[in-house]
């Protein structure tokens, strides 16, 4: 093994440890505001329209005034990362950065997401690549793009042509576009759980548009049963329920946000090829923090089963289920349903 090689598997290493480390101190917090006399539990349950979805949050503890301050407290602070990471509103620093190609004293939570983006970019050798933007677009237009408009946003698609530091961001070739789709909605899931940690709270349920994190338990000392939902409901199919708790839980599918009736045109696309990958129908990660369950679950959908088991293989704590378009079920070793 040659030196660089030693020195990239400890840099991936140590990145990987401090995620892990980030997820520790939450989950420290979540032995915080436990009751166990389910008796005295209030819940209180919340809805907010949020990054093209809609956030839930559900949290018990024993006063109601308290659950509902946390909760208002929680979807503030993600409502003001949203300003941040959001490419749709064109006053966000994302869009920003976007439009201009740099962007000067960013953010700490941008550069963390893209430093984060970066870290999953490598480990699945670009499977996930947050500069797809110029592709995705090209399959959101209503008609199957043409094979020199794909070579074209192929030729800006590449994370490593973006340069991050303190100071400043920028994307290094024109024309490329940043969507932080697959991994900023985790990002503010994560955020919005250690808000509720602060505030002293740990049995949370906290959910975006399928991506979520269970925190603590349910009264009664009993865990959070999550559904992995059927991504052809029209046809029969056993649902999967995980019961699990201090664990995120992120699916990406074809049917999420589909362009063709058949699934075969999606809002995921291979950074490698331009179209969007056709082996899964769904892909199901579990993992220490939401953001890194959503990266994963876009990077499996491109990888298919076999190279995201392989890859699972070397990211602790994390597992996965993936159903293929013939409704076929696979998942890691370690998975458990």
């Amino acid at each position: 093994m040659t030196t660089g090689t030693k020195k990239q598997m400890l840099v991936d290493r140590r990145r990987f440890l401090q995620i892990i480390a980030v997820a520790g101190a939450a989950g420290a917090g979540w032995t915080l505001g436990l009751y166990r006399n389910s008796s005295r539990y209030k819940v209180v349950r919340a809805s907010r329209a949020m990054m093209g979805t809609v956030v839930n949050l559900t949290l018990y503890g024993p006063e109601k005034s308290r659950l509902e301050d946390a909760v208002e407290t929680t979807l503030a602070r993600m409502l003001a990362l949203e300003k941040l990471l959001s490419r749709h509103d064109p006053a966000s620093e994302l869009a920003r950065l976007n439009l201009t190609g740099n962007i000067k004293r960013p953010s700490h939570d941008l550069i963390t997401v893209l430093e984060l983006a970066r870290f999953i970019s490598d480990k699945t050798n670009g499977a996930f690549d947050i500069t797809v933007l110029p592709l995705v677009k090209l399959q959101q237009a209503g008609r199957i793009p043409d094979r020199v408009s794909i070579e074209k946003a192929l030729a800006v698609t590449d994370y490593r042509h973006i340069t991050i530091d303190e100071d400043k961001i920028v994307l290094t070739r024109q024309g490329m576009g940043l969507t932080l789709d697959g991994i900023g909605k985790g990002y503010i899931v994560d955020q919005g759980v250690e808000a509720l940690k602060q505030n002293g709270f740990g049995n949370a349920y906290v959910e975006a548009g399928g991506d979520l994190m269970v925190s603590g338990r349910k009264p009664g000392d009993k865990p959070w049963r999550i559904g992995i939902k059927n991504p052809r409901p029209s046809r029969s199919g056993k649902l999967v329920i995980l019961k699990t708790s201090n664990r995120a839980v992120a699916t990406s599918g074809d049917y999420m946000q589909a362009y063709s009736k058949d699934f075969a045109r999606h809002h995921i696309v291979n950074p490698k090829t331009g179209y969007s990958p056709p082996e899964l129908a769904s892909a199901t990660i579990t993992a220490p923090t939401v953001a890194l369950a959503d990266a994963l679950a876009t990077a499996a959908m491109v990888m298919g089963h076999k190279k995201s088991i392989a890859m699972l293989q070397t990211m602790p704590n994390c597992e996965g289920y993936f159903i293929d378009k013939k409704l076929n079920h696979y998942q890691s070793t370690g998975f458990s349903g």
